[in-house]
């Protein structure tokens, strides 16, 4: 069996993984203005294969609330419009040959508050990963010090160094949080 030991690199590494999955859940919402990182999350009929969009398209912004959409090979235009109108994002298509244009809606104020809670949701989500992380930190100390692998005033200094970590992970989902929000009420 191999011995637990603490980590504090891994664990960093690993807060810094919810952090990074916020991230991208944030992106994807839908604020009113113009983003490629929407289209991130939708997956195209291509090939016999489902694909990631910007894998077979590119994705520019070429106005604020506009998205373009590039598609490379011809054959794939229709199986990506039926993909986009099927991530239930609310944007429609407009094709002209192997561009298509997505205009952004306005949107109103109840659906700015349900995003606001969805990106709360999200965020919630990212803290309690993060504290997942630290009390696994913690959980190996307490076996190590109780095995008499470390001393007493080792697991104090490796749990303090644990906390700082998770605090400013958690910072940084808060400033994040901040940020989107921000972004969704004054579009």
């Amino acid at each position: 069996m191999a011995q637990a030991t603490h980590d504090l690199a891994e664990l960093k590494r690993r807060m810094h993984g919810a952090v990074q999955v916020l991230k991208q859940e944030l992106g994807g919402l839908r604020t009113g203005r113009a983003s490629a990182s929407l289209l991130d999350p939708i997956q195209v009929e291509a090939y016999g294969t489902h694909m990631p969009l910007n894998q077979i398209a590119t994705v520019s912004v070429p106005e604020p609330r506009m998205l373009s959409v590039q598609v490379w090979d011809r054959s794939m235009v229709s199986a990506v419009e039926r993909a986009i109108m099927g991530a239930n994002l609310g944007l429609n298509p407009a094709t002209e040959g192997q561009v298509m244009r997505l205009r952004i809606p306005e949107l109103n104020e109840e659906r700015r508050r349900d995003l606001v809670r969805v990106a709360h949701k999200y965020a919630e989500a990212a803290r309690v990963a993060v504290r997942h992380v630290r009390r696994d930190g913690l959980d190996i100390l307490k076996k190590l010090e109780k095995d008499h692998k470390i001393s007493k005033d080792d697991h104090d200094r490796e749990a303090e160094q644990t906390q700082k970590a998770t605090d400013q992970a958690i910072a940084e989902i808060d400033q994040m949080l901040a940020g989107k929000e921000r972004e969704i009420l004054t579009v």
